[in-house]
Protein backbone atom coordinates (compact mmCIF):
# COMPACT_ATOMS: atom_id res chain seq x y z
CA UNK A 1 0.00 0.00 0.00
CA UNK A 2 1.04 3.36 -0.70
CA UNK A 3 0.52 6.66 1.01
CA UNK A 4 0.06 10.10 -0.12
CA UNK A 5 3.74 10.49 -0.59
CA UNK A 6 4.32 7.82 -2.48
CA UNK A 7 5.74 5.45 -0.03
CA UNK A 8 5.07 2.49 0.77
CA UNK A 9 3.45 1.58 4.25
CA UNK A 10 1.62 -1.72 5.69
CA UNK A 11 -1.32 -1.01 7.64
CA UNK A 12 -0.73 -4.11 9.84
CA UNK A 13 2.74 -5.55 10.56
CA UNK A 14 2.03 -9.31 12.28
CA UNK A 15 4.32 -10.15 15.27
CA UNK A 16 5.89 -13.20 15.76
CA UNK A 17 6.04 -15.60 18.79
CA UNK A 18 9.44 -15.27 20.34
CA UNK A 19 8.97 -19.12 21.42
CA UNK A 20 8.15 -20.31 18.50
CA UNK A 21 8.95 -18.28 15.62
CA UNK A 22 4.84 -18.66 14.50
CA UNK A 23 3.54 -15.77 13.41
CA UNK A 24 0.77 -13.88 15.72
CA UNK A 25 -2.29 -13.67 13.70
CA UNK A 26 -4.60 -10.31 14.79
CA UNK A 27 -7.38 -13.16 16.05
CA UNK A 28 -5.13 -14.82 18.24
CA UNK A 29 -6.51 -13.19 21.59
CA UNK A 30 -4.89 -15.54 23.97
CA UNK A 31 -1.23 -14.14 23.07
CA UNK A 32 0.20 -11.87 25.27
CA UNK A 33 3.48 -9.65 25.15
CA UNK A 34 6.01 -9.13 27.82
CA UNK A 35 8.61 -6.13 28.28
CA UNK A 36 10.80 -6.63 30.86
CA UNK A 37 12.97 -3.37 31.69
CA UNK A 38 17.01 -3.34 31.12
CA UNK A 39 18.55 -2.04 34.81
CA UNK A 40 22.09 -0.83 35.67
CA UNK A 41 24.70 -2.49 38.21
CA UNK A 42 22.37 -0.35 40.80
CA UNK A 43 19.35 -1.46 39.64
CA UNK A 44 17.75 1.66 38.08
CA UNK A 45 15.50 1.71 34.67
CA UNK A 46 18.29 2.54 31.55
CA UNK A 47 15.29 3.78 29.73
CA UNK A 48 15.38 0.43 27.54
CA UNK A 49 13.38 -2.68 27.48
CA UNK A 50 13.48 -6.39 25.96
CA UNK A 51 9.33 -7.57 24.35
CA UNK A 52 8.74 -11.12 24.38
CA UNK A 53 5.69 -12.07 22.53
CA UNK A 54 4.06 -15.39 23.10
CA UNK A 55 1.37 -16.97 20.76
CA UNK A 56 -1.56 -18.55 22.36
CA UNK A 57 -0.53 -21.93 20.88
CA UNK A 58 2.05 -21.95 23.73
CA UNK A 59 0.18 -20.39 26.29
CA UNK A 60 -2.72 -23.25 25.37
CA UNK A 61 -0.10 -25.96 25.91
CA UNK A 62 1.54 -25.02 29.40
CA UNK A 63 4.45 -23.89 28.09
CA UNK A 64 4.68 -19.85 28.60
CA UNK A 65 6.04 -20.33 31.77
CA UNK A 66 8.73 -22.59 30.38
CA UNK A 67 9.66 -20.93 27.20
CA UNK A 68 9.62 -17.37 29.06
CA UNK A 69 12.41 -18.80 31.08
CA UNK A 70 14.37 -20.21 28.41
CA UNK A 71 14.06 -16.85 26.69
CA UNK A 72 15.20 -14.62 29.54
CA UNK A 73 18.19 -16.68 30.70
CA UNK A 74 19.31 -17.11 26.52
CA UNK A 75 19.29 -12.81 26.76
CA UNK A 76 21.09 -13.04 30.43
CA UNK A 77 17.98 -11.72 32.11
CA UNK A 78 17.82 -15.04 34.12
CA UNK A 79 20.61 -17.44 35.42
CA UNK A 80 20.66 -21.57 36.14
CA UNK A 81 17.00 -21.55 36.01
CA UNK A 82 16.35 -23.70 32.42
CA UNK A 83 18.25 -26.67 31.58
CA UNK A 84 17.47 -28.53 28.51
CA UNK A 85 17.67 -32.83 28.22
CA UNK A 86 18.74 -34.31 25.17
Amino acid sequence: MENERGELVDLYVPRKCAATGRIIKAKDHSSVQISIAKVDENGRYTGENQTYAICGFVRAMGECDDSFNRLTQRDGYLKNVWSASR
